[in-house]
């Protein structure tokens, strides 16, 4: 079996979208009431669903020989930093339902994971009602959490201060992981997808360096997306780093409790990746119908078929079988129930 951990729903209908555009120009104070969107949210057929799907992120796992992906509300959609905590959280119970449905619609082929209805200088703790819900009502088997919901300037403290433990308290009390992935840049100086999200993922993981968060949350699983960011690439840079902070070797420190994806888009990069990072903390992922979605002139395939670099690789078949799908069963136990209840 293939898992991809990490799948977003890019290619959701038209309605989602004007919706919130709807919903954004209500923030307005000038705005007409008639502004506002409907309060039951956009209004979206299972077959538009299905059409949404079956033709683009279906098609693609068919072709590539994915069984399951991990799927969440569209990461650039969050944009926390839009609005107050309540645009915030009714956008996010309707992202999160329609995951929850295209799961229900093929049960077998995607499980929900949520994002969380984060706004800048809000108490993270204001997110929990929503993940509870997603975990209990939706079976979510993840959350995305944004380290930075203002969009770009850094205004939430690290993720190792104690204003995030109510999240990371839950986390571990339904022994779920969660995926730490910023959202849309609101700053001109960071690209979305070519600067803040791999900053993101560098700055995450130096966060976690120099706290002891996993002290205090000895269970806790976090998975850092696209590779790490620039993690594996200066891998002894950051053991270096730990030396200088007191801190004890990345395995002992960070390994038991951080894992990377695999969404690098060149053969050299996964090759640098699987050769750094221990094998056990590597997780399949391609983030199709994302960020690139062009086919690379020099191999003819899309960039984002990351399958094709892990299995040219290399790697044992024992070490293939993990990084596709015996790490992402470790990490999601719920998936692995769900997967382990279907037979499979």
């Amino acid at each position: 079996m293939i898992i991809d951990c990490h799948g977003h729903f890019t290619t959701a209908p038209p309605a989602l979208g004007e919706w919130r555009d709807r919903q954004i120009a209500a923030l307005d104070a000038l705005s007409s009431p008639s502004a506002a969107p409907d309060p039951a949210g956009p209004r979206i057929g299972d077959d538009e669903l299905r059409e949404s799907i079956e033709g683009n992120q279906l098609r693609l796992m068919d072709e590539r020989g994915i069984d399951v992906t991990v799927f969440s509300p569209r990461a650039s959609f969050m944009a926390h930093h839009i609005g107050d905590f309540t645009a915030s959280s009714r956008w996010a119970e309707i992202c999160n339902d329609l995951c929850h449905r295209v799961s229900r619609l093929y049960p077998e082929r995607f499980v929900p994971a949520a994002m969380l209805p984060q706004s800048p200088g809000v108490d993270p703790a204001t997110c929990l009602p929503e993940l509870t819900r997603a975990v209990e009502e939706l079976g979510a088997v993840a959350v995305n959490l944004n380290p930075d919901p203002s969009g770009g300037h850094w205004t939430a403290p690290p993720l190792t201060d104690r204003s995030w433990y109510p999240v990371y308290e839950k986390l571990a009390e339904y022994d779920i992981p969660a995926m730490v992935h910023v959202s849309t840049s609101c700053n001109p100086a960071f690209h979305t997808t070519g600067a803040h999200y791999l900053n993101a993922d560098t700055t995450a993981f130096m966060q976690l360096l120099q706290g002891d968060l996993f002290a205090d949350f000895p269970t806790l699983r976090l998975v850092i997306p696209h590779g790490g960011g620039a993690a594996p690439y200066h891998w002894g840079r950051f053991q270096g780093l730990a030396m200088a902070l007191d801190k004890p070797p990345l395995e002992e420190h960070l390994m038991n409790n951080v894992f990377f994806d695999t969404c690098v888009y060149h053969q050299p990069g996964i090759d640098l990746l699987l050769d750094v990072v221990p094998t056990r903390n590597v997780l399949f992922a391609s983030e199709m119908i994302g960020a690139v979605r062009s086919i690379d002139p020099k191999t003819g395939h899309h960039f984002d078929d990351t399958r094709r670099y892990i299995e040219a690789a290399g790697m044992s078949d024992a070490d293939l079988t993990a990084v596709q799908e015996r790490n992402a069963r470790a990490v999601y136990p719920r998936l692995d129930a769900l997967l382990t209840q279907q037979g499979r």
